[in-house]
């Protein structure tokens, strides 16, 4: 019986882009590139980040918070929580300037929140000591299901995450509204049904009216 060899592994992306840079740009001096593996000072970011921090800004015109939240990425220690102690600082790397550079930032900050791309808890620092940054990916599609990405843009972002592979990420949070869903309505339903079955007590007695027979 013959055995079908077995497939030629694929490179992985690292690999093709050395590849193409050996091609491309042979010789050249390591000492301009970056390299995580390498350098301090990295941080893991979601591959999708750019197309939500577009969303963003879209739903934030004349105020944009997309850069705030690349800058909060930036600072996370490779842990989606983020400990502000100093807000000028973050103030200053999201290009906020002069005496209400803070308050500028808060506002940006807030809009990320209601936009469902952080959480955050009040503490030292402020409404934004403790943040929690949220998958982007289900952040987009929040946006989305909200009315609030429009048909380029999340066909974009669909493509993409589909690319890196994000897609069942996006999948398994529209299965859990779906489910929290009809957890809603299977609870509304028993409640009008258990209403409905409820015996309806008798009339009470008027007080101060004489009945028939005591007239």
């Amino acid at each position: 019986m013959l055995i079908p060899k077995q497939a030629a592994k694929r490179p992985k992306m690292s690999e093709r882009a050395q590849q193409q840079q050996e091609l491309h740009f042979p010789g050249w001096n390591l000492l301009w590139l970056w390299n995580r593996k390498v350098h301090h000072g990295y941080a893991t970011i979601a591959r999708t980040l750019p197309l939500g921090m577009q969303a963003i800004d879209a739903q934030s015109k004349g105020q944009p918070a997309g850069h705030t939240l690349f800058c909060l990425w930036a600072r996370s220690p490779d842990h989606p929580l983020v400990i502000i102690e100093n807000p000028a600082t973050f103030a200053a790397e999201a290009g906020f300037t002069g005496e209400r550079a803070v308050d500028t930032w808060r506002r940006r900050m807030k809009r990320l929140q209601e936009l469902k791309f952080i959480a955050a808890k009040k503490g030292p620092a402020g409404d934004f000591s403790y943040v929690l940054l949220q998958n982007p990916n289900v952040a987009m599609e929040w946006m989305r299901q909200s009315g609030l990405v429009q048909d380029e843009l999340y066909s974009r972002f669909l493509i993409r995450v589909t690319d890196v592979g994000g897609l069942s990420e996006v999948e398994a949070i529209r299965a859990a509204w779906a489910a929290e869903r009809a957890a809603q309505a299977a609870a509304l339903a028993a409640q009008v049904a258990a209403a409905a079955t409820e015996p309806v007590p008798p009339p009470a007695a008027t007080a101060g009216v004489p009945t028939e027979a005591a007239s």
